[in-house]
């Protein structure tokens, strides 16, 4: 039985939002091993440069960096080896089928703990090319503007 409820956010992708576009977002568990765990819990994870595949009906996440429990010992697992995610089996179908067919990419977007589960919430993303990127800081430079305008004003 869970003891904690709520959602607590441990680490999350910002590198992803400015490298791709978001289409859609998805929950899956992970399946972890107790030290992980507790370095997750400590916050020692690192989501920036991973990705997600499906091979063989299973998706897994790769380059999720997960550090070793300190107070570990033989218990610590491979902080780079490949996370297996739990979602249900035609949502995984459906999501090799977009990535394959369509060139998007399966992102972890945020790691979080879900009632004290790990969850990881994914992106079905679209790849950004330089001039969109331009565009998205050219925008928030703009809005900073107006912000900063408003502010002097007392709007």
């Amino acid at each position: 039985m869970p003891r904690d409820k709520g959602t607590k956010q441990v680490s999350a992708n910002k590198k992803a939002f400015h490298d791709y576009f978001v289409l859609e977002r998805f929950e899956a568990g992970i399946e972890l091993f107790g030290t992980e765990v507790k370095s997750i819990r400590a916050g020692q994870v690192n989501l920036k440069d991973s990705y997600c595949t499906v091979k063989d009906g299973q998706l897994y996440a790769r380059g999720l960096h997960i550090s070793p429990y300190e107070k570990g010992s033989f218990s610590n697992r491979d902080p780079m080896r490949p996370k297996r995610l739990l979602m249900h089996k035609r949502e995984i179908a459906k999501l090799g089928e977009k990535v394959a067919q369509d060139g998007l990419a399966l992102v972890p977007l945020s790691l979080y703990l879900k009632d004290s589960r790990v969850k990881v919430e994914l992106g079905l993303c679209k790849g950004k090319k330089l001039y969109d990127k331009r565009n998205a800081a050219a925008e928030r430079e703009a809005e900073r503007d107006m912000d900063r305008i408003r502010k002097e004003r007392n709007y």
